[in-house]
């Protein structure tokens, strides 16, 4: 396992701003459920303890939808999705790659993830956790 990193990212008008902990070599999820294909989503999924900093909270609006666990935080000004409460891992975030900086990323590899079918890759354990 690679030693961890801090990468920064942030909404488009940086309005929100983030740091996190982990490996310059991500991998990530690419799931082509509803909201995820429509966002262009690519993710990873840390702990709650890996989110470093969040400044600009107060400009996050939350969309929910179907069972009501993820909560889909989006910038009320530009709109953009940096990171969401995954309900494979409420316990955690899933950060979105297009949001992160790429000055401490070394290496990623995307994974397509069948979310139209969520429950049956739940089960096979083929959903985002850390």
């Amino acid at each position: 396992m690679s030693t961890e990193v801090l990468h920064k990212g942030s909404c488009h008008c940086k309005k929100v701003t983030f740091e996190v902990l982990h490996s310059p070599n991500i991998e990530l999820s690419e799931c082509n459920c509803s909201i995820c294909s429509m966002k262009g989503f690519q993710g990873f999924v840390i702990e709650k303890s890996g989110l470093k900093s969040l400044e600009g909270r107060g400009n996050l609006e939350i969309y929910k939808f179907g069972t009501g666990t993820a909560q889909h935080m989006f910038c009320k000004t530009c709109g953009i999705s940096p990171l969401t409460v995954p309900r494979s891992y409420p316990e955690g975030y899933n950060i979105n790659y297009r949001c992160l900086e790429s000055d401490n990323v070394r290496s990623i590899n995307v994974t397509p993830r069948d979310g139209q079918n969520w429950e049956q890759e739940m089960a096979k354990g083929n959903v985002g956790k850390p």
